[in-house]
Formats: C-alpha cells, structure tokens, sequence
C-alpha cells in the first residue's frame, strides 16, 4: 500500500503544477497580454512572470512578455514581434501561437 501512495505523489505534484496559465507537465504557458491571449509552448516554467505594459514611442503602450528565455514576445501598436523577429500587424483581439520556436498569428473572428 506504501508503495502505491508513493507513486502518486509525483503525479499529485505535477497535476499541482498545472492550470490554464501554466502547465509544467506539458510545458505550455497561458496569459492575457492586452486583448490577446498568447499561449506558449515548450515552455517548463514552475512561476511564469506576467506580462507588462512598458511605455512606448509617441505615447503609446507596449505590451511585452517573456515567459521563457526564448520567447521574447512584443506587441508594440498592432505590431507584433517574438524574439526580435517581426511578425507583422495584429488585430486587437488576434491570438499568438509560439509553438516550439514557430509563429502564428490566430485570428479573432470577426463579426458579420
């Protein structure tokens, strides 16, 4: 029976560790940045910093937020860059995918 119990405490550990922001047994991370829900992947983080807002260029605010040391993502405007790589305009509710180091843009749907 002992053994048992023991074999379930890492799992009990690792199911802990887990939420919508931030799951350790997958390595996928989850946050609000601005009105765009980025989400990360290959990312084994136990505590993810939150995103932040950072005084731009001619008044406007940027959003950044680097919840791995190789996902470096900026939303300056409607421009979008990870990793000092620019990836373009972004709606104001677009989605961000960094799936192991590959980009993409998820579109919001829009209204008809």
């Amino acid at each position: 029976m002992n053994s048992r119990l023991l074999a379930l405490v890492p799992l009990l550990l690792a199911l802990a560790a887990c939420s919508r922001s931030n799951n350790l047994v997958l390595g996928r991370v989850e946050a609000q940045v601005g009105g765009h829900t980025v989400v990360v992947t290959d990312c084994y983080r136990t505590s993810v910093p939150a995103p932040e807002t950072v005084p731009g260029t001619n008044g406007q605010t940027d959003l950044h937020f680097m919840p791995c040391r190789d996902a470096d993502i900026w939303i300056r405007g409607d421009q979008l860059s990870v990793n000092g790589r620019s990836y373009g305009r972004i709606g104001p509710s677009d989605g961000v995918l960094v799936d192991h180091g590959v980009v993409s843009i998820q579109a919001a749907s829009r209204p008809r």
